[in-house]
């Protein structure tokens, strides 16, 4: 099939691309500019140019390429400072939001067949219930101030992908990633965080999460292009683990100390309300649906395993 990646050149573009490569796709590349035209080239895909943000770009782009499916992996996410979450997604937001727009009208005006859109699954399920989530439960209702546009966002993406009556739309709600190019790397920000004892356990440190491994994602990803039906995956390994599980384990696998417990109201003034939420009251999510119906089993199925080879 002709494939167009939107955000090929990302932490999961580059582990996304060769794979559909692999698999004998034949894969467009939608670049921002002239620069990345050489990594997008080396990754297998052939290059096309476009500021996602604008749709005439887009359009052509996409008419350039005549994909019969789009894959959205557009993202701006860098270090997150939990302090100022907002800034942090401010520009993913827009991509979540201006950028699918103008990617779902450029598809729709080509004939895309099947339009797969990465969101999120890490950070977004309501935190009242139970501690693991299937794709049927309600995202965050009452989010706190700080993560409310990246809910909107993510919330904008979603409606808009599956209310495409014209294509079949698949959302992948994927985990919190680690591995190559995330921001858990064995040269990750965040990494040096921990060996330094400045990533603390905050309250009871019950907050749940849900890791993938980027090149599983990845898989996971080229089996939605090929087999995806309409709906929502959550792309997850098989291991949702709280804060106070994982984070001393990994700090163990880093050959650091055992990170320090904070109060909740000491976490508020370090890390945010934000920072305090992913720490104390997160959900995780269940990844038997796109087991079952994608076929996909991920090769690192816990964090365990994975980030010991990540780290």
């Amino acid at each position: 099939m002709r494939v167009l990646v939107a955000g090929a050149t990302g932490a999961m573009g580059k582990q996304l691309v060769p794979r559909l490569v692999e698999a004998g796709h034949e894969v467009f590349a939608m670049i921002r500019s002239e620069s990345k035209k050489e990594t997008a080239s080396q990754l297998g895909a052939v290059p096309v140019i476009a500021d996602a943000l604008d749709r005439a770009q887009v359009e052509a782009a996409v008419r350039e390429a005549a994909p019969e499916v789009i894959v959205h992996q557009l993202t701006a996410i860098g270090d997150i400072d939990t302090r100022h979450f907002e800034r942090s997604f401010a520009a993913t937001n827009r991509l979540r939001t201006e950028g699918t727009d103008n990617l779902l009208a450029a598809a729709r005006a080509a004939g895309v067949r099947r339009f797969v859109a990465q969101s999120n699954g890490a950070f977004t399920y309501d935190r009242t219930g139970g501690s693991v989530k299937t794709e049927q439960d309600p995202l965050d209702r009452s989010p706190v101030r700080q993560m409310v546009a990246l809910i909107a966002a993510v919330e904008h993406l979603e409606k808009a992908v599956l209310g495409a009556a014209w294509t079949e739309g698949v959302v992948l709600r994927y985990g919190a990633f680690y591995g190559p190019g995330t921001s858990m790397a064995p040269d990750s920000a965040q990494f040096e965080m921990i060996r330094k004892r400045r990533f603390p356990v905050v309250g009871d440190g019950g907050g749940v999460w849900s890791f993938v491994h980027v090149a599983d994602a990845a898989e996971a990803t080229v089996a939605a292009v090929e087999n995806g039906g309409r709906g929502v995956y959550n792309i997850v390994d098989d291991d949702p683990a709280p804060v106070a599980e994982w984070l001393p384990e990994l700090a163990a696998m880093l050959g650091a100390k055992k990170p320090m417990r904070v109060p909740r109201f000491i976490g508020r003034l370090a890390a945010g309300q934000a920072g305090v939420v992913l720490m104390t009251e997160l959900r995780g999510a269940s990844n038997a649906k796109a087991k079952r119906e994608l076929g996909w089993h991920p090769a690192h199925p816990t964090w365990r395993q994975g980030l010991r080879v990540a780290g």
